[in-house]
């Protein structure tokens, strides 16, 4: 018995200790559900009505507070002093609230679930259930077909149409899915099996949490499980007056979508909701603003989201000059020559390998195992090579050499790849050229170190040394520094493109369709429209491919989903398979993962792995298995790992005759027909994993008798969640089934990360061909192999976010100065932080030097302040008291020159809003600070009525908002450069990530700097250049321009595809209303003096 044994057998196992704690909290609700069974319709919608108000009435007390503080900063004119004060005690009501709604929520939590459980019980067993209507039932009957207005009723019916299907309402909660609801209204993960409705398990944290009208987000992996869901579980909701609505339905920036996040609950895709956050923060209008804050989410499909999606953030991205010109179709030629030399001489030093090894001469046999390795390191892909790796005693001689050779840090590895063009690491997915491939690759004529990156230090050292003016020396440096750039550029682009020719193979990792390179998702198998690989890798495939190689282009604004998730107050996720990411989601998200026990046993079979020597045994073993499995009247679904082998497979089963439907990334379209197939008696769906998720294969009666759905797996996956997602395809809610892995030594999992043991077992057993293999300790070593790659990715996952990290908090102070100048609220108080930051930047810079005349000289450049203070005062005065004496008569100095502007425009201001008042609602005033004209737009009321304060602020506001995006526009793109140049850091023995941390804090700084000066310079020199009111214009209504701008997902700038046009779906026309019909809310008024007002 192991240490966790004896510990598990004292303290029990963490999936008892939960259950233990939840189990209670099913027993509370199914005694409210006892209570309210017999109640009303009504009485039922009152309840819900009464939780409402109670959780209103336990924090009115804040929100009365905060408004009133609203109110003294609106009417009062505060200083700026007392201004920042009322804000911080803002945002400590605002945590005072979210604390105070958790507790009053947890108390009600018995009772609001029952509400809803009890809603799903009289949806099934009432074809038709009438209550009271109200204004909400009477706006909704007008667009919902599933609620109809007879006179001052309302009659709610049981079936709706959802996903382009209609559906009659047949689900009440069980047991444990009150268990599951607690779970995810604590903010954890559900882990629950496949058929155990986790859609419907949802509705209780969902309904409970609306209940604030703060906003419920519920997150789907696509947009038609988004629309299905909102509408088939929307009519519960609606039935108790909360608004549903679906982001994916409307376009973004669009008033349509903004009301969409106004709702009580709010369904969309990961991407939108992301994309919408930075689309808020480049707007330029409060209007185009859609997102509230971040209350409450649940992620559904968590662990696709969260940590495969994880590593590709969210790129908005726009046109840069010259992104056309690029090296990729330049260099392709001298690759692929380098590619087919080193193939030539992989076969040759392979075939020679073979032949020594199979001499019986010791001495022979070592060089033989030499020239294996350097074979291996040269082309760890090549075919001939893995299957003589999969034969007895071969992969334990490699494992032995490359040992010897990897001792003391790799000092004799050379030894091995001096002779080869380039070096493969698969398991790094990195590739380097040996100085013999530098020599290949550069052209007759060139410089020798055309490829080869120059050491900038020493060469900075050297130029330092050389007898030259400082002039010369600079010159030379510059020079210096532009060849490595253009170098880098070559060596990178190069790197790439072998890359694209070496490692990344056609129908496995990508597809092409329509001349485009479509990455294949190699979890699900499906094509990831919109997604392009980072670093021009991209470029380089589709060089490769012979396609349009895309232009590049710029970073606008980006976040990772990781990051964007954790904005959220509370956020919780339920899957089938989370459980073997416990840790990550801990580690990144603070996240637990509880599994929720089945509601019928789980009575499938799952049989240890079949281990095959090579792919073509494992094929033919996987036919026979189909043949048999058909024979016996059961379904089959095959899962595959890429579009290769499903085609393989469903060839070999055309030539059995054995008829068969496949879906991959190629055939996605067919998915739902397919699957809705796959449970039927003696069907094969042959499936690149598309099955795993989200996806519900249901039984007739004659397939449970015969054995149930039985899943064949043709290669362990690198991660075992996707092979339990396919194992959970058969067993649901108690029915029978089997699961079988076939595995061989070839598989790329067996061959990049099985160990020593599992390779010497083989090798004792006798492992011939034709022979297979079945053992628990052998499918538990490739189990632990599979360990091995899931903390490899998450290592990568890990580092990625520490990069995104940095950008993140970045992000965050950038996009909050935002927000505060677009709303205008805040804006005074960071104006007053700027004024400052700019006074004490320039007493630093000029008080230790003792340089008063240039520090005078630059309080006047940006302050345009003629500062008098005496050479004396200037010596003794300590640097804090100078600092607050300076940005005393800048803020007067500002002050004053504030209201001298109000008081020239307000005459014109007043004559235009007495003259053309009712014609206009904006105006445009024209400022310049002496270099650049800003047009500022004020609404003309508000300005009128301050008595020209509301064009200040709007002038505060367009100044501030113009700096911030320059600036921040112009610091993503070196943040981009910055993240590709550190990379060449590794040559260097340096750690690329602390580079990219110290570089990126001193150029955030710069940036934050320059965005002070700039908008302290602007506001301070500011003018109206008109007197007459004729010159002032009528704004026009323009929302934020995003038509250039793309979204996509990349970890770096390469360039980005615009979405995929919206697919055409089938719409149910239901019956349309005439203007001059009865509207349909049941008012008595005609449709077009009702709800078809402004209806053409």
């Amino acid at each position: 018995m192991g240490f966790n044994d004896i510990l598990k057998s004292l303290f029990g196992n963490k999936a008892d200790r939960d259950l233990k704690e939840l189990l209670p909290i099913a027993s509370k609700v199914n005694a409210e559900w006892e209570k309210i069974k017999g109640v009303s319709h009504d009485e039922l919608r009152k309840i819900s009505a009464d939780l409402k108000a109670k959780i209103h009435a336990h924090v009115k007390v804040e929100e009365d507070e905060i408004a009133s503080l609203k109110a003294k900063v609106e009417n009062d004119k505060p200083s700026i002093e007392e201004r920042e004060e009322i804000y911080n005690r803002i945002d400590k009501l605002e945590e005072q609230i979210n604390t105070k709604l958790e507790d009053v929520l947890n108390e009600i939590l018995p009772l609001a679930f029952a509400v809803m459980k009890d809603t799903a019980r009289r949806f099934k067993e009432n074809n038709e259930i009438v209550v009271k209507a109200n204004d909400f039932d009477r706006d909704l009957a007008v667009t919902k077909d599933f609620v109809e207005i007879d006179g001052e009723d309302a009659v709610y019916f049981n079936s709706w149409v959802a996903g382009g299907n209609e559906v009659t309402w047949d689900m009440v909660h069980y047991d444990v899915q009150l268990i599951g609801g607690s779970v995810l209204h604590q903010g954890k993960i559900a882990e629950m099996a496949t058929g155990e409705g986790k859609t419907l398990v949802a509705t209780l944290p969902v309904f409970l949490n609306a209940l604030t009208g703060r906003g419920v987000h519920v997150v789907t992996v696509n947009d038609y499980l988004a629309k299905r869901d909102s509408e088939w579980m929307g009519p519960l909701y609606m039935f108790h007056g909360l608004s549903v609505d679906c982001i994916d339905k409307t376009e973004p920036n669009s008033p349509e979508r903004r009301k969409a996040y106004q709702a009580d609950i709010t369904f969309g895709t990961n991407n939108e909701f992301g994309f919408d956050y930075l689309r808020d923060n480049m707007a330029i209008h409060p209007e185009d603003l859609v997102q509230r804050k971040h209350h409450y989410a649940i992620v559904d499909e968590v662990d696709s989201v969260l940590i495969d999606d994880a590593r590709t953030p969210l790129i908005i991205s726009g046109p840069v000059p010259k992104g056309d010109i690029q090296m990729f179709d330049e260099y392709k030629p001298r690759v692929e020559k380098l590619v087919r030399m080193q193939r030539e001489l992989v076969a040759r030093i392979f075939t020679e390998a073979k032949a020594l090894l199979a001499s019986g001469d010791r001495k022979q046999e070592e060089q033989g195992a030499i020239l294996l390795l350097r074979a291996y390191k040269g082309l760890p892909k090549y075919k001939p090579l893995i299957k003589f790796l999969s034969e007895q005693g071969n992969k334990a001689t490699l494992v032995k050499t490359e040992n010897i050779y990897m001792q003391e840090n790799n000092r004799r590895m050379p030894e091995i790849t001096d002779d080869l063009y380039f070096v493969i690491d698969e398991k790094q997915n990195s590739i380097d050229l040996t100085d013999k491939g530098h020599d290949t690759i550069t052209a007759a004529g060139e410089d020798p170190n055309f490829f080869i990156l120059p050491d900038v230090g020493s060469e900075l050292a050297e130029i330092d040394k050389m007898n030259l003016t400082e002039e010369e020396k600079l010159e030379k440096k510059d020079q210096m520094v532009q060849n490595y750039a253009a170098k880098s550029e070559r060596v990178h682009t190069v790197n790439q493109l072998l890359k694209a020719y070496t490692l990344f193979e056609l129908d496995v990792e990508y597809v092409v369709i329509d001349n485009k390179v479509k990455i294949v998702d190699e979890q699900t198998g499906r094509i990831m429209e919109g997604r392009r690989y980072s670093d021009g890798l991209h470029q380089a495939i589709e060089a490769k491919e012979n396609v349009k190689v895309e232009a590049a282009t710029q970073t606008f604004a980006t976040i990772t989903l990781q990051n964007y998730f954790r904005m959220y107050h509370k956020l919780a996720g339920m899957t089938g398979t989370a459980e073997t990411e416990a840790g990550e989601f801990w580690d990144i998200y603070k996240l637990d993962v509880v599994v929720i026990p089945t509601n019928k046993p789980v009575i499938r079979k799952d049989a240890n792995d079949y281990v095959y020597k090579t792919k073509r045994e494992k094929y033919n073993a996987v036919i026979e298995e189909i043949t048999r499995l058909v024979g016996e009247g059961r379904p089959v679904l095959v899962g595959t790992t890429s579009v290769e082998v499903s085609e393989l497979l469903s060839r070999m089963l055309k030539l059995r005759g054995i008829k068969h439907n496949v879906l991959n990334a190629k055939l996605h379209q067919r998915e739902a027909d397919i699957v809705a197939e796959a449970g039927k008696s003696q069907v094969v769906t042959i499936a690149t994993n598309m099955a795993g998720r989200g996806t519900d294969i249901k039984l007739s009666p004659e397939v449970r008798a015969a054995g149930g759905l039985a899943i064949i797996g043709t290669e362990r996956h690198d991660s075992r969640r996707v092979d339990r997602q396919l194992r959970g395809r058969a067993g649901r809610q108690g029915d029978p089934g089997s699961s079988q892995f076939f595995v061989s030594l070839e598989d790329d999992l067996m061959r990049l990360f099985s160990s020593e043991r599992i390779i010497r077992v083989m090798d004792r057993l006798g492992h011939e061909e034709g022979d297979v293999i079945q053992h628990s300790m052998i499918t538990k070593s490739i189990e632990r192999a599979q360990r091995k790659v899931e903390e490899n990715n998450f290592g990568i996952r890990k580092r990625l976010l520490e990069y995104d990290d940095v950008m993140n908090s970045q992000r965050e102070v950038i996009y909050k100065k935002r927000r505060h100048a677009l709303l205008g609220e805040r804006i005074g108080v960071d104006i007053a932080n700027n004024m400052y930051d700019v006074c004490e930047t320039l007493v630093e810079e000029h008080k230790d030097a003792n340089d008063l005349e240039s520090f005078r000289m630059d309080v006047l450049k940006y302050f345009a302040v003629d500062f008098d203070i005496k050479e004396e005062d200037f010596q003794k005065t300590s640097a804090n008291n100078l600092t607050e004496r300076l940005y005393k008569e800048v803020r007067d100095t500002f002050s004053r020159k504030t209201e001298t502007i109000a008081k020239q425009a307000f005459p014109v201001i007043k004559n235009v809003f007495e003259q053309r008042g009712e014609m206009f609602k904006n105006i445009v005033v024209p400022f310049t600070d002496g270099k650049r004209a800003y047009n500022v737009v004020a609404n003309l009321e508000k300005t009128y009525k301050s008595e020209g304060e509301e064009l200040i602020r709007a002038y505060e506001k367009s100044i501030m908002l113009a700096h911030i995006d320059d600036a921040w526009k112009e610091h993503l793109r070196e943040m981009d450069d910055l993240k590709q140049s550190v990379q060449n850091a590794t040559y260097e023995q340096k750690d690329p990530l602390l580079i990219y941390k110290f570089e990126s804090f001193n150029l955030f700084k710069s940036m934050v700097d320059k965005i002070n000066k700039n908008v302290v310079s602007t506001l301070m020199k500011g003018q109206i250049p008109f007197e007459a009111p004729e010159e002032v214009k009528q704004a026009e209504e323009k929302r934020t321009d995003l038509s250039k701008m793309r979204t996509g997902r990349s970890d770096a700038p390469a360039a980005q595809t615009n979405q995929a046009p919206r697919k055409t779906e089938p719409v149910k026309v239901g019956p349309k209303v005439g203007r001059n019909d009865p509207c349909p809310c049941g008012s008595g008024k005609k449709y077009k003096n009702c709800h078809g007002k402004g209806e053409e």
